[in-house]
């Protein structure tokens, strides 16, 4: 017959229940998560200070002088003069490009080796909502393409572009790079609507990777006053991902 062996508490640390756990009686004593919990913490403080300059600008890094180590500010300074020196060398586009169904291979798909780019697929005007929404869109794609010309932004008529592209999937947004469609947002509801602001459109570079996360652009003034940087990714929902994702109820996946 077994023996039932009297446990009270199999987590206590007590000399009878360390015998039982050396005989795998009972199973080893949980470990205690809070030296774990301290040590990730310290490390994220310890992230936070050695970034702390990795959104200043190189006027902020010159205000900075005599707070900071003069190797460590420079370190900065030159990381920051090359990625200035890298986008200027980037910066072939900034406005809206009008687009062409037969220009669609070399102007999108080739075109995405060298840079990110963005096709809108506007609305026809037949439906009031869709034609809205691509009015909202018109309107701030020139703003878009102007603060970041290193990516290339294109637009055409949905209709012109795929045959019988439904009316109602207007606005859409292509985003490609290396001839794929990393992103693709059917409408602006997968935005914020009617609402849509140029930071909506940005946060979308952002998720994607055309645009970085610590990019001081980003920290523009919004057109409601709010310093850009408190922003937050909210209303940003993904259609499909990958060559030849689908857009809803259109299908027509050969965008190459």
């Amino acid at each position: 017959m077994p023996v039932q062996v009297p446990i009270d508490n199999p987590n206590a640390d007590t000399e009878w229940n360390d015998i039982l756990r050396a005989h795998k009686i009972i199973p080893e004593k949980p470990k205690d998560p809070e030296p774990a919990i301290q040590e990730a913490l310290l490390a994220a403080h310890q992230r936070a200070h050695d970034n702390r300059l990795e959104d200043k600008t190189l006027s902020e890094l010159d205000d900075l002088e005599d707070l900071e180590d003069d190797d460590f500010l420079e370190s900065y300074r030159q990381k920051r003069l090359a990625e200035m020196n890298e986008l200027s060398q980037a910066s072939k586009f900034g406005s809206v490009l009008p687009l062409q169904k037969a220009e669609y291979a070399r102007e999108v798909t080739e075109a995405s080796r060298e840079a990110w780019v963005v096709v809108v697929m506007g609305s026809n005007g037949s439906e009031p909502k869709n034609a809205t929404e691509s009015r909202v869109l018109e309107q701030l794609l020139p703003q878009l393409a102007s603060k970041y010309p290193e990516v290339k932004i294109l637009s055409i008529r949905a209709d012109l572009c795929v045959e019988n592209y439904p009316e109602r999937n207007t606005p859409t947004i292509l985003i490609y790079k290396d001839t794929n469609i990393a992103k693709q947002v059917v409408t602006l509801g997968f935005l914020n609507g009617v609402k849509t602001s140029l930071r909506n459109l940005e946060l979308l570079l952002v998720e994607v990777g055309a645009v970085k996360e610590g990019d001081t652009r980003l920290r523009d003034m919004d057109a409601d006053g709010e310093p850009g940087e408190k922003d937050r990714r909210t209303g940003i929902r993904s259609g499909g991902v990958g060559k030849g994702a689908r857009v809803e109820d259109g299908d027509d996946d050969d965008w190459d």
